[in-house]
């Protein structure tokens, strides 16, 4: 007799819910990362721009110092934007990497229904042997010896 796990079905359909919450969770970090990215590549131009704007070289180019002034600011607008983006990305990571906690919950729920309903088969199992090997000694399961 083999044990077999009536609610094993359920158990792969709550596996593969925790699995696709986790790549969901995966996907909203990959975004992260790449928002990241972007922003240090504009921070690192506003240092340049504002970098820019400090040169001291005789004489004083204000076309020049305008046009870096004017690009520190639309650079900065982007810097404000993907921070928005961040902002919002960080909100979805936090309900995907809820959802996947109560998915990892909802699996660990049957598979410790499983883990108990295994260990009664056992000892309904081992009962039974007991069973056989009493009546192959001869004496019913239960009786004392002597009494």
């Amino acid at each position: 007799m083999r044990f077999q796990f009536r609610l094993q079905t359920l158990l792969r359909i709550r596996h593969a819910a925790r699995d696709e919450r986790r790549e969901q969770l995966a996907e909203a970090l990959r975004i992260d990362d790449a928002l990241r990215a972007k922003q240090d590549e504009f921070e690192a131009l506003r240092d340049e721009a504002r970098r820019m704007q400090h040169l001291k070289t005789g004489r004083v180019d204000v076309d020049r110092l305008l046009e870096a002034q004017r690009y520190e600011a639309i650079v900065s607008a982007e810097i404000a934007y993907v921070v928005s983006q961040r902002n919002n990305v960080a909100e979805e990571i936090r309900k995907r990497r809820d959802a996947l906690v109560e998915a990892d919950r909802e699996c660990k729920v049957v598979e410790k229904l499983r883990e108990k309903r295994h260990s009664e088969y056992l000892s309904e199992l081992q009962a039974a042997e007991m069973k056989v090997l009493d009546e192959a000694a001869g004496r019913p399961r239960g009786e004392e010896a002597g009494v």
